[in-house]
């Protein structure tokens, strides 16, 4: 995102990755669906990544479990561009999600 805009690369893309869409708006069912398609641009810009490089991850993770949600897949996909790039171990993201999910 660059000043509230979603970089057309993003906002373009097509098939399985699109993002989803009522009038042309992009739609989120809950405030951490935006935060984890906010998160996944500032990974891949601050990694100094193609964005190909994240959608190639959500299209295999969309594709590997179809009964997960839209962003269930994403923050999958952003997980795995994480540990796969050497962002964060896999152990430390466990850490993380595991307090994560004890403060809710």
């Amino acid at each position: 995102m660059s000043d509230g805009v979603v970089l057309s690369e993003i906002a373009d893309m097509r098939g399985h990755g699109a993002l989803p869409r009522s009038n042309g708006e992009l739609v989120f069912a809950a405030p951490w669906e935006g935060r984890a398609l906010a998160m996944a641009i500032g990974v891949v810009k601050a990694l100094g990544l193609a964005w190909e490089e994240f959608r190639l991850r959500l299209i295999a993770e969309i594709s590997a479990q179809p009964e997960h949600s839209y962003y269930e897949s994403w923050l999958a996909a952003l997980e795995r561009l994480a540990i796969e790039t050497g962002a964060v171990s896999a152990d430390k993201l466990a850490e993380l999600t595991s307090s994560a999910d004890d403060s809710v």
